[in-house]
């Protein structure tokens, strides 16, 4: 079984190179044909990642040192024990993240929950399609082709088009897609290694400071590493076997996503202090431009031939990239209560994806698009692992995979009065009202949804504003702008959910009654 497992990368019921069928449904022990090293293999094959190289210029944008940047990158990607800790549900139940997010908040509430992760990987989707695309521009003024905006247009609906082709034909092609990638991409990224050891600078000195600026720092890294994903790890583990050893599981992930995005994200903060040059408005003027790989054109430092190829690769990858977020995307549209095989949602996704893109493209830049996804991602998907992570905890790690399937009000996880669980809902709600009062808002004309001024947190502009320009910013706050977020919206939403749970009993009447439906386990 093993050798087949190597050979094609899945069952017989899913293969790759052809159109999965599997959605939201139960995956049955019979064909979860994943090892944590398969499950290891995809996520490493996302995390030599151009998104990450990219990521660790804008973090330098923030004004940082390099050696500032560097304890941020490793501080921020331990925050893929998370991911490996929401992963284990999946073999367990043998269905999506937000199929399991039924049992804490219900199945109507649950539903909100995959609205949120849907918006999310949109989000995601159009960041890479915005990169794909600015590659492709790049690439094409180096040919000696100037794109105007009618060419941008087409551009990117080519690469919606192209993107939806792997997620179309599922998780089998996914991963044997991504595992062939890693080594060539490896390739291609030693290379740029090795001109930013010759050129970057590890004592490159920082513009602004201040332990509030590094808060907002991790939070920014936080987010967009294993915060950012935990919400869709349970849609790829489960394919294991129920018996997966937990910590394989966990440590295979942990290490095949933090030690290749640490890598990659020092790439690109060392990449920031040669290219462009000019110094640290020269760079972060470039980096956090509408299109990010400007730089990278107009500099002499690395040869235009190895630049062409770079951006060729990335945009190879970044369509691997997206696959995932789509895949994602797919099942938590059928988790919404939509009646679309997984495909067919893909496909709908990939349209609306498309469309965001061309908003996006002509109407903000990609650095100030990232900060403001940054913060919706914070949000919410804090307090939503705070619930999640404690309801399972409760469950002693256990759940009922058939109950988990059922729809009817008779079923064990169909919640409350119409389908609700309002414990996790309040605990969630609760958290993200204090993951957004500690979240540190971005300077205007930045305007971000649901933030409110508070003594907590303020403008992230309280760290660079002076002058006549303080006023435009805002009072500095108990903590000087200061970014809490994370951290806040994962205990408050965890401890309140305990609380509300332990006072009605509601988990603990579930548990019993998983028992005597499996007295065995």
């Amino acid at each position: 079984m093993s050798a087949i497992v190597e050979a094609h990368d899945g069952s017989a019921e899913d293969q790759p190179f052809r159109v999965e069928q599997h959605g939201i449904d139960f995956i049955p022990e019979s064909e979860r044909w994943a090892t944590p090293r398969n499950i290891g293999a995809l996520w490493a094959g996302t995390s030599i990642n151009v998104e990450y190289f990219v990521y660790g210029a804008l973090l330098m944008g923030f004004g940082f040192s390099f050696t500032t940047a560097l304890s941020i990158i490793i501080l921020g990607n331990l925050s893929y024990f998370l991911l490996g800790v929401a992963s284990l549900q999946g073999q367990e139940t043998g269905t999506t993240a937000f199929m399991i997010s039924r049992a804490p908040f219900g199945l109507r509430g649950s539903r909100l929950m995959s609205f949120f992760n849907w918006i999310t990987q949109l989000g995601f989707e159009t960041e890479g399609l915005i990169l794909i695309v600015g590659a492709a521009i790049v690439l094409s003024d180096m040919g000696g082709f100037h794109v105007h905006s009618a060419a941008k247009v087409v551009f990117i609906i080519l690469a919606a088009a192209i993107q939806a082709v792997m997620p179309y034909l599922g998780h089998a092609t996914m991963v044997k897609v991504l595992r062939a990638l890693i080594i060539p991409f490896g390739a291609i990224f030693v290379v740029f290694a090795i001109y930013d050891v010759m050129h970057g600078s590890a004592s490159y000195k920082s513009t602004f400071g201040g332990w509030q600026l590094y808060t907002a720092g991790l939070a920014f890294t936080f987010a967009l590493s294993g915060l950012g994903w935990t919400e869709v790890g349970n849609d790829y583990t489960r394919y294991l076997r129920r018996d997966a050893k937990r910590s394989s599981v966990v440590g295979w992930i942990f290490i095949s996503t933090s030690v290749p995005e640490i890598f990659m994200m020092i790439l690109g903060a060392l990449t920031f202090t040669f290219i462009p040059k000019g110094g640290y408005f020269a760079s972060a003027g470039a980096w956090n431009s509408a299109n990010p790989f400007v730089g990278l054109q107009s500099q002499h430092t690395i040869p235009s031939w190895i630049i062409a190829i770079f951006l060729v690769f990335a945009i190879v990858q970044l369509f691997g990239i997206n696959s995932l977020d789509l895949y994602s995307s797919g099942v938590s549209l059928q988790a919404m209560g939509l009646r679309l095989k997984r495909y067919q949602a893909v496909v709908l996704d990939s349209f609306i994806a498309c469309g965001l893109t061309i908003w996006a493209e002509f109407q903000s830049t990609f650095s100030l698009y990232m900060k403001e996804f940054v913060g919706v991602i914070i949000v919410w998907i804090a307090p939503w692992l705070g619930v999640f992570l404690m309801d399972w905890l409760l469950r002693r790690y256990r759940y009922n995979a058939a109950e988990l399937q059922r729809s009817d009000p008779k079923g064990l996880y169909y919640g409350h009065a119409g389908g609700v669980n309002w414990n996790a809902i309040v605990a969630f709600l609760v958290g993200l009202v204090c993951s957004t009062m500690a979240y540190s808002k971005a300077p205007p004309p930045i305007n971000f949804p649901l933030h409110w001024m508070t003594p907590v947190s303020n403008h992230f502009g309280a760290f660079y504003c002076s002058g006549t320009t303080a006023a435009n910013c805002g009072p500095a706050g108990w903590f000087g702008g200061a970014d809490f977020s994370v951290p806040a919206g994962i205990l408050v939403a965890a401890l309140l959910y305990f609380i509300l749970e332990k006072a009605t009993g509601s988990v603990a009447k579930q548990v019993a009654r998983q028992k005597e439906l499996e007295p065995n386990l």
